[in-house]
C-alpha cells in the first residue's frame, strides 16, 4: 500500500485569523476520524492528541498580513509544497478539487469526509486555527472572535462597522453589507 499524505486546510473563508494547512501521514489507525466541521469541540480536541501522538504530520499557518500580501492561492500553493518538502510520502491528497499548481498533488472533493489522513489533516488544521483565533480574542475582545472564529457573521460585520479592521483582519477581504 502507498504511502499517503492527507491535506486539508482550516479558515480560507473567515474575515480574519490565519489560514492553518495540516499534512497527516498516519503511523497508526485512529478510531473516530471524520470531517472536523462535524466533530464537536470536544471530540476534535481528543482526536487532535491523538493524532499527534499516532502519525508524522507538518502543520503551516500563514497570517492575514501574509494573505493580503500574497493572495489565498498563493499561500494554499506555499502550503502544500511545504508539506511536500517536510513529509515523504507516494501519494499527497488535498481535500478539494484544486492544487494551486502545485505538482504532485491529487486532490478529491469531500476526502475529509472519506479519508482518514484528510480527515486527521482536516482536524489539525481546524483546532490549529481554532486555539490561535480563541488566544488572540483575548487581545481583540470587541469583535467576538471566540464565537464565530473569525467568519463574516452578522455579529462579526457589525463589529467591524463600529470598531474598524484589527491586526486579525484580512484586509483583502470584501465584506458584504
Amino acid at each position: 500500500m502507498p504511502k499517503l499524505c492527507g491535506i486539508d486546510e482550516a479558515g480560507r473563508g473567515p474575515l480574519a485569523g490565519d489560514l492553518v494547512m495540516a499534512g497527516v501521514i498516519l503511523k497508526n489507525s485512529i478510531e473516530g476520524l471524520m470531517d472536523s466541521k462535524v466533530l464537536s469541540e470536544k471530540k476534535r480536541e481528543k482526536l487532535y492528541e491523538q493524532i499527534i501522538k499516532n502519525s508524522h504530520h507538518h502543520i503551516i499557518s500563514f497570517s492575514p498580513q501574509q494573505i493580503d500580501e500574497q493572495g489565498l492561492s498563493r499561500c494554499l500553493g506555499e502550503g502544500l509544497e511545504s508539506i511536500q518538502q517536510h513529509l515523504k510520502a507516494e501519494i499527497y491528497l488535498f481535500d478539494g478539487n484544486q492544487t494551486f499548481g502545485v505538482l504532485g498533488i491529487s486532490t478529491m472533493v469531500k476526502a475529509d469526509g472519506k479519508i482518514p489522513e484528510v480527515s486527521a489533516a482536516s482536524i489539525l488544521a481546524k483546532v490549529t486555527h481554532d486555539r490561535a483565533i480563541i488566544q488572540a480574542s483575548k487581545m481583540y475582545t470587541n469583535y467576538g472572535f471566540e464565537k464565530h472564529k473569525g467568519y463574516g457573521t452578522k455579529a462579526h460585520i457589525e463589529a467591524i462597522k463600529q470598531h474598524g479592521f484589527c491586526d486579525l483582519h484580512r484586509r483583502s477581504f470584501k465584506i458584504k453589507t
